[in-house]
């Protein structure tokens, strides 16, 4: 899978996930590096917020070609 077509996948799927589901995802993310945000953090951010947090994450976690 090229670098566009994953990126336009991951997007895809992230677009559709509610507040709590991207919440979860950011709590438990399993890449390469840790994530490290407080609830009270992810409570006051958006819904967009979130979704760039786990899609910023998931792009660098992701290995090179």
């Amino acid at each position: 899978m090229t670098s566009r077509e994953y990126f336009e996948r991951t997007a895809t799927s992230i677009a559709v996930l509610g507040r709590s589901e991207l919440r979860k995802r950011i709590k438990n993310f399993g890449g390469r590096f840790k994530l490290d945000f407080s609830e009270d953090y992810l409570d006051n951010l958006g819904v967009d917020r979130l979704r760039h947090i786990l899609l910023a994450a998931l792009i660098n976690a992701k290995p090179s070609n």
